[in-house]
């Protein structure tokens, strides 16, 4: 059995989590194991980037914020995930490279070409198949406020920010359709799910 790589993806408040465990009961059925990771982090090291790229208060330039997420990545890509899809895993991300495309690249203005040099150096893999959970930029930060706590140092971005980090994923979506599900994440959580399992279900049924 291949290793499938599968990420999900989308601005705050899209409701990752709650899909994400969802579409891992899918994968698992039949035996299948399933690696869950998010980013960034996901190993002891990724960890602590993750803590330093959130910190609040904490100034980073974007170019240092993008190098630090591809340093997370890379660690996590040759930790986890390739042995996990070289066992036949199908590894389950809570964001990938298009974090970076749509965040440092819509949302900070950097040089995308830099990005996919990066992607192609660091990363060296691109996900089967994407989910973006696609939510307006003010209702999904009203989702993530909601929750409470102090927002970390992203949350606290302007909703211009995210207005491009938005526009970014949704331009990524239609350039590759036949790799991206949008999953219209306005709508109430239980909905959401479903849209995103039945898609997998499709996806995986026209595989050979």
């Amino acid at each position: 059995m291949a290793g499938l790589l599968i990420t999900l993806e989308g601005g705050e408040g899209a409701g990752k989590s709650t899909v994400l465990e969802a579409l891992k009961a899918v994968l698992a059925e039949g035996g299948r194991e399933v690696v869950c990771t998010r980013e960034p982090g996901g190993t002891p090291e990724g960890e602590a980037i993750r803590e330093l790229l959130l910190r609040p208060g904490q100034h980073l330039v974007p170019e240092a914020e993008l190098l630090l997420m591809f340093a997370a990545r890379a660690q996590l890509v040759r930790q986890v995930i390739r042995p996990a899809l070289a066992r036949g895993a199908a590894v389950l991300a809570d964001r990938f490279t298009d974090a970076s495309f749509a965040y440092q690249g819509g949302g900070r203005g950097l040089d995308t070409g830099h990005i996919a040099e990066l992607e192609r150096w660091a990363a060296g893999l691109r996900p089967d198949l994407t989910f973006l959970l696609d939510v307006g930029v003010a209702q999904g930060l009203a989702r993530a406020r909601s929750r409470g706590g102090e927002p970390d140092r992203i949350e606290s971005e302007r909703e211009e920010f995210f207005e491009r980090v938005r526009a970014a994923y949704l331009a990524r979506a239609r350039a590759e359709p036949a790799r991206f599900r949008v999953i219209d994440a306005s709508q109430p959580a239980a909905t959401v799910r479903d849209a995103a399992v039945a898609a997998l279900r499709e996806w995986l049924g026209t595989r050979p």
